[in-house]
């Protein structure tokens, strides 16, 4: 829809001559002992409610006193170091077994995964017609919005889409973990169709595959993917799938379940939390630094250069000059992002298949330089390390999975993760999530039409 350019130039001079408006001094949240953003100056989060899903350590109390640690998560009390590496070690796929354990809370035998598997497989495959009269219409680069409009059309074909029995939650739950790759892949299919006038083609998803093996064969002409490829998708996908509550997108899954929204309506909102660049499309930002530091550094391997870029980062001085180095840095975590370490020996691994092991050894030297700049720039409270965007970014290039997919690949991960706080919500949760808001509005006396200045 074009809008006359005179509308357009009347929002953007009223907006310029009254954004004062929205301002608010910093200083009152002290005055007022308000946590903005509910987070205290250390980025520590404020407790809004309890959950026994995941947990996220970044410390650990020693003597009474809260201070630093190597970060840990755990899913269902299980550390995701030791699921991850006990999957590694049966050499399979993990991804269904560790929905499971989100889902249902214990890891299943062996006729229980295969059963759920079976069931899942079954409701991977979209409505009739759904592909043609979705998510062909109006399609765009946007990927995660058209998801987003995916999830909300879904509803249509939902008999009982407001149905909030347990069973039924779980169901839509369920169908959506599997759907949501479909509506990603299918989406970024018709952007890439009408909108850059390349080849359209669409596969009908296999039943008894991986979800990894699911994904990375709907993306390709051919269909073809190596063992590896598949396996280190499916260990990405195990680590963005849950990350506690206080999350952005996992908060606004609690927030809006609490209200008595339907699933679908959750589930985009959830989406639209996660598509902000300061949450699931972190790892975009990350690949475009790295773009622009080899644009400015002739000698990737000369440490003192890529460390003056950094400075200049910090600085605002280079790339968006936000002075951020994207994928550093953690809300919770301090000393180390578990999932970073796990997933750097995979990233090394298929980086060696895909001969651009010299590129991994770029991100090394940043992952090791980075703290040390921002340190000696900074007053920090805390540590700071690689995050688990920092890599997720290069390794999604490497299995030429295109950027505008990187984010709904986190999202149909964390679709698991988002299941599970939704049922928590609906079966634990008894009043609407209401936070309050101090207001300095100051009263002021109406004045007639005529009368105004």
């Amino acid at each position: 829809m074009k809008i006359d350019k005179k509308i357009t130039d009347y929002s953007k001079e009223m907006i310029k001559k009254y954004e004062h408006i929205y301002e608010i001094d910093e200083d009152l949240y002290g005055t007022y002992h308000v946590k903005c953003g509910l987070r205290d100056k250390n980025g520590k989060g404020v407790l809004a409610g309890i959950s026994d899903i995941s947990r996220v350590d970044g410390y650990q109390f020693i003597d009474g006193v809260e201070k630093p640690c190597d970060g840990k998560l755990s899913y269902r009390g299980y550390d995701v170091k030791e699921l991850v590496g006990g999957i590694v070690k049966e050499d399979r796929f993990g991804f269904e077994d560790i929905a499971f354990l989100l889902l249902f809370g214990h890891l299943p035998k062996k006729e229980e995964l295969n059963e759920f598997q079976e069931k899942m497989g079954e409701l991977r495959i979209l409505p009739p017609h759904f592909v043609r009269d979705v998510i062909m219409h109006a399609p765009s680069n946007d990927i995660m919005s058209n998801m987003s409009k995916g999830i909300l059309s879904l509803a249509s074909y939902d008999e009982k889409a407001n149905d909030l029995s347990l069973g039924h939650v779980m169901l839509q739950c369920m169908q959506l973990i599997e759907q949501t790759p479909m509506l990603g892949v299918y989406s970024y299919m018709a952007y890439r169709h009408y909108k850059l006038n390349d080849n359209l083609y669409i596969h009908r998803p296999e039943q008894d595959i991986s979800m990894a093996e699911n994904i990375l064969r709907l993306l390709r002409p051919d269909m073809k993917y190596t063992m590896l490829e598949a396996r280190v998708l499916d260990i990405a996908l195990i680590l963005h799938m849950e990350h506690g509550g206080g999350n952005n997108s996992t908060f606004t899954t609690r927030v809006v379940s609490s209200s008595g929204a339907d699933t679908y309506s959750v589930m985009s909102a959830a989406l639209c939390a996660l598509k902000g660049p300061k949450h699931g499309g972190a790892n975009i930002m990350v690949m475009k630094m790295i773009e622009d530091l080899k644009q400015n550094v002739s000698n990737l391997k000369d440490e003192d250069a890529v460390r003056n870029y950094l400075e200049k980062l910090v600085d605002g001085e280079a790339f968006d000059r936000k002075g951020l180095i994207y994928g550093m840095g953690h809300a919770v975590y301090s000393i180390s992002d578990p999932r970073a370490r796990i997933f750097k020996k995979f990233v090394e691994k298929l980086s060696e298949e895909k001969k651009l092991h010299e590129e991994f050894e770029l991100y090394e030297m940043i992952e090791r330089l980075a703290p040390l700049v921002i340190a000696g720039k900074r007053r920090i409270y805390k540590g700071v390390s690689a995050n688990v965007d920092f890599y997720s970014g290069f390794v999604y290039r490497m299995l030429d999975i295109p950027v505008e997919l990187f984010t709904p690949i986190f999202a149909s991960a964390r679709m698991v993760g988002w299941s599970a706080h939704r049922l928590e919500e609906l079966i634990s949760g008894d009043k609407i999530i209401r936070p309050a808001y101090k207001s300095i509005v100051e009263d002021r006396t109406y004045q007639p039409l005529n009368e105004r200045d």
